[in-house]
């Protein structure tokens, strides 16, 4: 399980630092694709592929899923850890999470999700605030938090 926050920056060649924590479960190549809210999703292998099974179940008569899948897949690439634990990151993920320097790596469950610093502190002041809210309707949903 992935969790916690760490901050590394993306060098010019844009390679990053994975955290050390996240090494082993992630594998010496994982996979990084376009993730929401403007950031990248990284999977190991083993859960990309379950998650690759879910999204092939889903209808492609219907326009939405074949978006999603469509973002969801065309932005996704095995990147390998070096022997100093960084990953290159492509350019146009790069781009698509506006990672120029300082970023943050965020452990979320079956996933890392990478984000510009930026993107990150805006994100985080903005849900910050409604974490109660969220928090209760959750618990309507009987989540048992």
């Amino acid at each position: 399980m992935f969790m916690g926050e760490y901050r590394h920056n993306v060098d010019d060649k844009g390679r990053l630092i994975m955290p050390s924590k996240y090494r082993e479960e992630l594998g010496s190549s994982f996979v990084v694709t376009r993730g929401l809210d403007h950031c990248l999703f990284g999977y190991p292998l083993s859960e990309w592929r379950y998650l690759e099974q879910k999204l092939k179940a889903l209808p492609f008569t219907q326009a939405d899923a074949r978006a999603f899948t469509r973002f969801f897949f065309s932005g996704a690439t095995v990147v390998e850890l070096d022997k100093q634990g960084r990953i290159t990151i492509p350019v146009n993920l790069r781009k698509f999470a506006k990672l120029a320097k300082e970023c943050v790596v965020i452990g979320v469950s079956n996933r890392v999700e990478i984000w510009s610093e930026e993107a990150w502190e805006a994100y985080y002041e903005t849900s910050e605030d409604s974490f109660n809210e969220i928090a209760e309707k959750l618990v309507e949903l009987d989540l048992n938090l």
